[in-house]
């Protein structure tokens, strides 16, 4: 029976304490509680039956196009705060990091909550990879990518921050994964040998 959790805050790890400005007494999601299945596997109560999607699941996988930016990350915030897998939770936060980033030249303001989201998805990654192995049996073969991370890496550099997209491609070495990693080491190391000439000029 694979983990499940009340919300994210209760995996451990992870580092967070519970989404801002969310009162969870008013989601209707909060109590339910899964059951287990005759093959070992978990079912959520609906109301003509069950469903093996879990609360934060049916809204990792809910279609966001059409969601306003305030609206999306609040959707997030609920979505934290309601019972889930790690896996539902990263899908989660990838999914309406995908729709901020699709919606930063109509509305620019959602790419703070893209880097807090990615942030947060990837304290949950490395808190609890194991979801994340394309074969839980074979770890040689690696792990899925996380495309969301990648677009958080993308943002940085667009933005010159060069330095903490650098930090968080070493991260994600663990997990065999960089994005352009020897192209940011060969930038950063122009640049900082462009300042030190020009500091001896």
């Amino acid at each position: 029976m694979r983990a499940w959790y009340p919300r994210m805050a209760e995996v451990k790890g992870v580092g967070f304490s519970g989404s801002p400005d969310v009162d969870r007494s008013r989601l209707p999601e909060t109590h339910i509680r899964p059951s287990k299945t005759d093959y070992g596997g978990i079912s959520w109560p609906i109301a003509n039956g069950s469903t093996s999607e879990s609360p934060a699941s049916a809204r990792a996988f809910a279609d966001m196009r059409d969601m306003d930016i305030p609206s999306l990350i609040r959707w997030v915030w609920e979505g934290l705060e309601i019972p889930g897998t790690v896996s539902d939770y990263h899908f989660l936060l990838q999914s309406a990091i995908a729709r901020l980033w699709s919606a930063r030249a109509s509305d620019p303001s959602g790419l703070r909550f893209l880097e807090v989201f990615a942030d947060l998805d990837l304290r949950l990654i490395e808190a609890a990879p194991r979801p994340f192995l394309i074969d839980e049996d074979d770890t040689s073969k690696g792990y899925f990518h996380f495309s969301g991370v990648a677009t958080w890496v993308t943002l940085l550099q667009t933005e010159g921050a060069l330095r903490e997209a650098l930090a968080i491609n070493r991260r994600l070495q663990r997990f065999h994964e960089g994005y352009r990693l020897e192209t940011l080491e060969a930038k950063i190391a122009a640049l900082d040998e462009e300042a030190r000439c020009t500091g001896l000029a």
